[in-house]
């Protein structure tokens, strides 16, 4: 079975630490690390990873914009929102938006793999 490669997107580096180290243990590969929305979105189109986990709140370009960007580029993509803001509205605008699931802070492990197996 294919590795599936995923771009963790966090303006916190203690989050893509824990999420990398959470995922590379579960058989996924790491291609890189985004600290915002602008940075996501370049990287996205360099390395064209499987998977996405997006925060929503970043400085530059937030996760809902970067998400939008990235499906403007390829509508196939497949985005995952991180965000300790469980709120309704964002989560209704990411969905609206084309994201694929939602994981709200603090998460667990076993659901964040089964998340993202899922796709």
């Amino acid at each position: 079975m294919l590795m599936k490669r995923v771009l963790i997107v966090d303006d916190t580096a203690f989050m893509r630490m824990s999420l990398k180290a959470m995922l590379e243990k579960n058989g996924f590969q790491v291609v890189d690390e985004a600290e915002n929305g602008s940075v996501a979105v370049k990287k996205y189109k360099e390395l064209r990873p499987d998977i996405v986990t997006m925060d929503i709140t970043m400085p530059v370009m937030d996760g809902i914009q970067a998400l939008k960007e990235i499906r403007k580029f390829d509508a196939n993509s497949k985005v995952i929102m991180i965000s300790a803001l469980g709120q309704e509205a964002y989560v209704r605008e990411a969905v609206l938006s084309g994201a694929k699931g939602f994981i709200v802070k603090p998460f667990k492990e076993d659901y964040v793999i089964q998340t993202l197996n899922k796709l």
